[in-house]
């Protein structure tokens, strides 16, 4: 057994779990973890949300409950995933406390059914912050087109934010832009803005998955050589973006303001083809201030066969540009890979989400109480 883990750590790797259920946190497992492995975070999702209340019988009793109250479905989810990320952001306040409000995070995914629409999403944003009352809360927002100017918004309230669903150099630059944004509106406001955090989830693994089933599908020995490459030099090229945005006169203002820097965040870290190394997107991409956040079956799989050796970014930006011009040139758009990937990407939350609606509905209805 290696501590690969404990070196990435040390290597300026913030390690946050993807998954999150009651199961994991009253078993004592969060702590261990926690403990163990290194972990200083905790990211959900609504398919997430979706698979914890699904399996087991860990929410029976505050289902029963909510269906003796007969509130909605809507309430009935909000209750249970906001107490599940209460709970967890007391277990990981230790590690909250001890980085300076740095990790120690949990984040919660407004509604995806708002992902196009601003004003609602900054409505929830607000409203989940309040249900859930944890100062290492981070609420998720998609960096969709209407997800941007909500990012400012909410930013600009004080409360920190992770957002999700980046796919693409150029809108990782917009989000960048929201959060500088939300900053200034919150200095204007007297804010404290050393209090406010952010990342930004860039995903890997999709990237790599929707590129190589198009090289696949050209068969050409120079499609076969361009396999696998493009969702870490997509990643890497973002790392890039923000060591210039984070080192701009605009930043440096912020940062003497009290500012933190929004941290990239390497989102979708599961290798989904088994002909890659199972710790790709790990072993990839270790440079400073970052944060991974890993399903469960990744982080064990970097504690046990991880290659850390050091930074893994610096120096490559030269050939992360030329991995993606040669998928290009192959006739394969960047820009058509990325659209489509976040239009895919919140239908599937919200495909999760109204597969959470249906199960927790069904739920309500078999443990509601007889009348009398």
């Amino acid at each position: 057994m290696t501590d690969a883990l404990k070196r990435l750590s040390e290597e300026g790797v913030a390690i946050w779990l993807d998954d999150l259920s009651r199961k994991r946190i009253t078993s004592g497992n969060l702590a261990e973890l926690i403990d163990q492995q290194h972990v200083v975070g905790v990211t959900t999702n609504p398919s997430i949300f979706q698979k914890a209340i699904s399996q087991g019988d860990g929410y029976d009793q505050q289902l029963s409950d909510l269906a003796a109250r007969k509130v909605t479905v809507e309430e009935a989810i909000r209750m249970i995933t906001t107490a599940d990320v209460r709970d967890a952001a007391d277990i990981l306040r230790p590690v909250f406390d001890a980085t300076g409000g740095r990790d120690g995070r949990v984040s919660i995914e407004v509604d995806p059914r708002l992902a196009h629409h601003t004003k609602p999403t900054v409505a929830e944003a607000k409203q989940l912050a309040w249900l859930v009352d944890r100062p290492n809360t981070l609420i998720k927002i998609p960096a969709t087109m209407g997800g941007l100017p909500a990012i400012t918004e909410v930013i600009a309230h004080g409360i920190s934010v992770n957002v999700t669903l980046i796919f693409s150099l150029e809108r990782y630059r917009q989000v960048m832009d929201a959060y500088l944004s939300g900053l200034e509106k919150a200095r204007e406001k007297g804010l404290d803005l050393s209090t406010i955090h952010s990342v930004a989830s860039f995903f890997v693994s999709r990237v790599d998955t929707e590129i190589d089933k198009r090289l696949d599908a050209l068969g050409t020995d120079e499609a076969k050589a361009a396999r696998g490459k493009a969702g870490v030099a997509n990643a890497r090229l973002a790392y890039q973006a923000y060591e210039e945005v984070f080192s701009s006169d605009r930043w440096l203002a912020l940062e003497k303001a009290g500012a933190n820097k929004q941290r990239p965040l390497w989102a979708s870290t599961g290798v989904k083809d088994p002909a890659y190394k199972d710790t790709l997107y790990v072993d990839e991409l270790v440079a400073p201030n970052t944060v991974n956040t890993m399903p469960e079956a990744t982080l064990f799989a970097t504690e046990e066969r991880g290659e850390i050796r050091g930074d893994s970014i610096a120096g490559t930006y030269e050939q992360a540009r030329a991995d993606l011009d040669a998928v290009e040139k192959l006739g394969i758009s960047y820009d058509d890979v990325v659209q489509l990937l976040e239009e895919e990407g919140v239908e599937k939350f919200e495909a999760s989400w109204n597969d959470l609606l249906k199960s927790t509905e069904a739920e309500l209805q078999r443990l509601a109480p007889s009348e009398g």
